[in-house]
């Protein structure tokens, strides 16, 4: 056995994917909590008294404990410092600058240099103007508009001015907030933000100092806003770390719980209506007795949620190993249903993770895994696939009966949609049908509840946002899947039909007897695959498909024959037995290099088995008396048919070919060669790896010759009919 086939049949494998499956279930299922059924707002409680075993915290719902987070959080001001050395650092700096300022003009207007550097943060036509004003002040003759110590002066008092107030080192369109918090060592006060100047501010006042107290000029309002900008420096400065401690202050202020039940206070009683209170009481029990558990307790309730998985899963395996075993030895096949379960489980997770009020459950696209197990088996699998993810997921939700089983229904009817599917417009049914199971569902447990119509509103809402998106989904994943494990559904097999793709448009042009011939067997095939349990749409492509490798020698094969001219006549029986068996090996490489599906593939051997050309290998055996003929050079390579659908092609390619070289076809010469056709291949082994049985052979004969009697009837001749066969009439001119 080969290590492929190792793998696809290994039962160890088998196990450990059911393993791995079960544990994935098993982390997703809530943490800590202890597996109670699931309550609902509006239903009763029918159990006994709900006695509280420990003293309790009623916890508030997750909406509205994050609502009081959010609302505690915006109470937070943001926390400012405030640098009482920034200011004396200033001025210090001004006034030491103010002799070397002087001392960098004069030496420019006596030399045209200077010591020191030209200062970085003055454009050069603010340092000309400078200049300028330096040069006017040492000649008395030029009157200037302020000398070079006013504008030291009045920059000084523009900086005290500022800091009497406070700079902000932000604006206050960043601050997000009209009031700000000044830290103060440990005291805190809050103040308008207004209070303090921000740069914008604080520019609006160096341009009024400049007009006011120097010149309108603009020039000498641009030096001097250039001059100060570059020695003021924030001293109310934002601090990020203290108000984001003070918000998680604030956050760890607001209490988790609205109310506490003490040990042995009744939590709820028997036949009582579960309300809103009533609800939160029990949800806080649960997490409450989950906290409080032990380690063990925990491996305890671990093991029997991995136990609650197992007996799920086990109601289907045994179907499959029992009534499916074509599916159960496959393992690929048992991870693609094993993927399907997992992605429905994990999206039920991420949806029980979202908290809000709306109930978004119903938006857990259960009725997907329904079609693609329907699209890519059959309805019956997508039904118990149905059941368990189901199931499944009604356990991942505390157990959630009402849950389950209406999307036992919905799904159910998804299926049911998609069994016979014939093209991808099927989309709006399956949204009809998974919209009528989940509304009808809906309202019965509704009115069961005694649920008021506005709820029962909004989850029909969600429901039937599931049942538009679920069909569209489904029928975005097929391609996915096909290209990933390989598989071959009625999808891809009907795009296969279609008579202007590359090879049978080819097959129809090169080799036209062998394409009616296999559209004639496609007919006869389809019907009795219909009677006896296999695939229509299968068996119809397999024979469409089965004799491509005729296009590459076509005149080999009688049905291409045009004339009275025979290719074999020239050659010999064993070089006439090559080219006929060639066809089975060009037409794999053919479909292979087309990337055909391998159930298509098969039919290309397996319509002739290992069958040996009889008639060339008695020619060869009456030519060549005297030397022994190995029967093999005349054998088809095989293998035999495996599957209902092969088996049907083989047969139907020998009846067709038989009975269209009928010279006068009757009913009752018809009936008699179908019945030794059929018997010769059972005889000769033919069948023996195909599961079909003589009841299902005695149906195909039937179902052939209706087809074939039909085909080939006798018909009334024309007048002078001989006449014009037998007759040459030029063409009109």
């Amino acid at each position: 056995m080969s290590s492929k086939n190792k793998f696809v049949t290994s039962v160890r494998l088998k196990l450990l994917i059911g393993f791995i499956t079960s544990i994935l279930i098993l982390l997703m299922f809530p943490k800590g909590e202890s597996l109670e059924s699931e309550v609902n707002i509006g239903s009763v409680w029918i159990q006994e008294d709900l006695i509280a075993s420990q003293t309790f915290e009623v916890l508030k719902s997750s909406e509205d404990y994050n609502k009081e987070l959010t609302n505690a959080e915006k109470k937070i001001k943001p926390i400012f410092t405030i640098n009482e050395d920034v200011y004396q650092s200033v001025r210090d700096s001004l006034k030491a600058f103010a002799p070397i300022l002087k001392k960098m003009l004069d030496d420019e207007i006596l030399f045209g240099t200077s010591q020191f550097p030209r200062m970085q943060f003055l454009s050069p036509s603010s340092f000309e103007y400078l200049l300028t004003i330096r040069k006017n002040q040492k000649n008395p003759e030029i009157p200037t508009e302020f000398n070079l110590s006013d504008f030291q002066r009045i920059a000084s008092n523009t900086v005290s001015t500022i800091y009497r107030k406070g700079l902000l080192n932000k604006l206050y369109n960043e601050i997000g907030a009209d009031t700000i918090s000044i830290r103060d060592g440990k005291f805190q006060r809050e103040y308008p933000a207004t209070r303090y100047y921000d740069r914008n501010g604080v520019d609006n006042l160096l341009n009024s100092n400049a007009m006011i107290y120097l010149s309108r000029n603009a020039e000498a309002v641009k030096v001097f806003k250039e001059y100060l900008s570059y020695f003021l420096v924030p001293n109310v400065v934002y601090s990020q770390e203290l108000t984001n401690v003070a918000k998680e202050i604030a956050r760890e202020s607001v209490s988790k719980n609205i109310d506490i039940v003490t040990e042995n206070e009744r939590i709820v009683a028997k036949h009582d209506r579960i309300t809103p209170e009533i609800k939160r009481k029990i949800d806080s029990y649960r997490i409450s007795k989950g906290n409080e558990s032990t380690f063990w307790n925990r491996i305890l309730q671990s093991t029997g949620k991995l136990f609650h998985i197992i007996i799920i899963f086990s109601f289907f395996s045994l179907y499959l190993s029992l009534f499916r075993k074509e599916i159960f030895d496959d393992n690929v096949k048992i991870l693609f249903i094993s993927i399907i379960v997992l992605l429905t489980t994990f999206f039920a997770y991420i949806v029980s993770l979202i908290d809000v009020s709306s109930p978004i459950e119903w938006l857990i696209f259960i009725p997907v895994g329904s079609m693609l197990l329907t699209i890519f088996f059959d309805s019956r699998i997508g039904f118990y696939g149905t059941v368990i993810i189901a199931l499944v997921v009604g356990a991942l939700r505390g157990n959630d009966y009402v849950f389950a089983m209406i999307n036992i229904f919905a799904g159910g009817l998804a299926s049911y949609t998609v069994r016979d599917i014939k093209n991808r417009t099927q989309i709006f049914r399956s949204f009809l049908f998974i919209l009528f199971g989940y509304i009808v569902g809906l309202l019965a447990f509704g009115f069961e509840q005694f649920a008021t119509w506005e709820v029962m509103l909004v989850q029909s809402a969600f429901a039937g946002t599931n049942a538009l998106i679920s069909p569209i989904l489904t029928f975005g994943l097929i391609i996915f899947f096909e290209k990933i494990f390989k598989f071959t559904t009625d999808l891809t097999l009907l795009e296969l039909t279609d008579f202007n793709t590359g090879l049978l448009k080819n097959l129809a042009k090169s080799a036209p007897g062998t394409f009616t011939h296999s559209m004639t067997i496609g007919n006869m095939v389809e019907n009795a695959a219909e009677v006896i349990g296999a695939s229509p749409i299968l068996a119809r492509v397999g024979a469409y498909y089965h004799d491509i490798g005729k296009t590459f020698q076509p005149d080999t094969f009688v049905e291409n024959q045009m004339g009275n001219e025979n290719v074999h006549d020239a050659l010999a029986p064993i070089e006439s037995a090559s080219r006929i068996i060639d066809h089975v090996t060009r037409g794999i490489e053919l479909a292979k290099e087309n990337n055909l599906p391998e159930e298509i593939v098969d039919f290309i051997p397996m319509h002739h088995g290992t069958q040996v050309i009889k008639y060339f290998y008695e020619k060869e055996k009456a030519e060549n008396t005297e030397k022994e003929v190995l029967i093999n050079n005349f054998r088809y390579p095989g293998p035999k048919p495996n599957s209902k659908e092969t088996a049907l092609v083989m047969l139907a390619d020998a009846c067709e070919s038989a009975v269209r070289s009928m010279v006068e076809p009757t009913p009752e010469k018809i009936d008699n060669l179908i019945t030794n056709l059929i018997k010769a291949r059972v005889d000769d082994g033919q069948l023996d790896e195909a599961p079909i049985t003589f009841a299902d052979l005695k149906i195909i004969k039937n179902s052939f010759y209706e087809v074939l009697v039909s085909q080939h009837h006798k018909r009334i001749r024309y007048p002078k009919q001989d006449e014009m066969e037998n007759e040459s009439t030029k063409s009109p001119k």
